[in-house]
């Protein structure tokens, strides 16, 4: 799943902080936990920004800026900016996280949708808090390290989903429907058929409960490429999707496929970068299934019904169908026949870099 893009001026922001007596170590990582990959932190000497997130593509951008990134935090760092996340228990760990790795400050910010008022006021009583500064539809504000200890009853656990055969999935907080099985793959598993063959992907396979469905249905399949750009899903999939026909990459689904050509690719893509809803990513994913699929190969895909990828279908397949199974909330498609040399609808391409990996 892709977070690219942010209105965040964290920036402005933090040179404003430093203005008003913010002080940094001179010298350590300045580490940057979740930003938006469409970013920048010019304020921050660019050799000892360290940016840590667990989307590949966002990764990717950073590294295009010529900035340290990696998927988790370092075990140490001289001060901690955290960029709050929507979802409370993944922010609070966020800042649990950083508390951990740093003696130095840490810095906190984040919009006003993001819930920073809420998290401000959770914070004064427990930290020497510095008055927030507003700007930009948001707030920043910092505090010195208590340790980890001072934190500690905010480190996010692993989730447990279950499945409707009883099966137990793993999950955690921050990855895409982790308080429960989305209701469009759940859609989208019951209507596959279970006399698949050969090798497929699943592109933005998230934890994994649309392929662990489909490998348990279809002993047919000789191999199952789980495609995820969240580093998190991805170890959760690993964990829930343990037949040796599952092979895990961790890269953008919105880039091609350089693996083998597929027989058939399944799909529930995502439809926000960010908090802004982009259905032209749900047709990068087309794209891409398309230039993976054999002549012969088969797509299916879930979507919400709002969202208009027929034209995105038509475009990459000679055959789209819309198949029973759907209800009031999704539709269900089969695309079958994938079109060659099709300039992709809606989204250009972006070139390859060295932050895609298979893991």
């Amino acid at each position: 799943m892709s977070a690219l893009s942010s209105p965040a001026p964290r920036d402005l922001r933090l040179a404003l902080a430093l203005d008003a007596g913010l002080s940094l170590p001179g010298e350590g990582p300045l580490v940057v936990l979740f930003p938006g990959g469409g970013e920048r932190f010019g304020t921050l000497p660019a050799e000892r920004v360290v940016v840590v997130s667990p989307h590949v593509a966002v990764l990717a951008a950073f590294d295009r800026q010529g900035l340290k990134a990696m998927p988790q935090a370092p075990a140490r760092a001289a001060a901690v900016l955290v960029c709050l996340p929507r979802s409370r228990e993944e922010a609070r760990d966020a800042l649990a996280t950083a508390a951990g790795i740093t003696d130095g400050p840490v810095i906190v910010d984040g919009q006003k949708d993001d819930g920073v008022d809420a998290m401000l006021r959770t914070l004064r009583p427990r930290v020497a808090l510095s008055e927030p500064i507003a700007k930009g539809h948001g707030k920043i504000a910092w505090f010195p390290s208590p340790g980890a200890a001072a934190f500690a009853d905010w480190r996010a656990g692993p989730g447990l989903v279950s499945g409707p055969d009883g099966q137990r999935f793993h999950t955690v907080p921050g990855v895409f429907s982790a308080d429960g099985i989305d209701p469009g793959s759940a859609l989208l598993a019951a209507a596959l058929p279970p006399g698949l063959t050969g090798t497929g992907a699943d592109l933005g396979a998230g934890w994994g409960y649309l392929a662990a469905s489909l490998l348990a249905r279809a002993p047919g399949i000789d191999a199952l490429h789980l495609v995820e750009a969240d580093a998190r899903a991805l170890d959760c999939a690993r964990r829930n999707v343990t037949d040796p026909r599952a092979h895990f990459h961790w890269r953008d689904a919105t880039r091609p496929w350089p693996g083998p050509a597929l027989d058939f690719v399944v799909t529930n893509p995502p439809f926000h970068t960010g908090r802004i809803a982009d259905p032209g990513l749900g047709a990068a994913f087309i794209a891409t299934a398309a230039g993976s699929l054999k002549p012969s190969g088969r797509l299916w895909l879930v979507a919400n019904r709002h969202l208009p990828y027929e034209a995105a279908l038509k475009a990459r397949f000679r055959s789209v169908e819309d198949i029973t199974g759907g209800d009031s909330r999704y539709k269900l498609f089969l695309a079958q026949g994938p079109r060659r040399n099709t300039a992709p609808p809606g989204r250009p391409r972006q070139r390859s870099t060295s932050k895609e990996h298979h893991r």
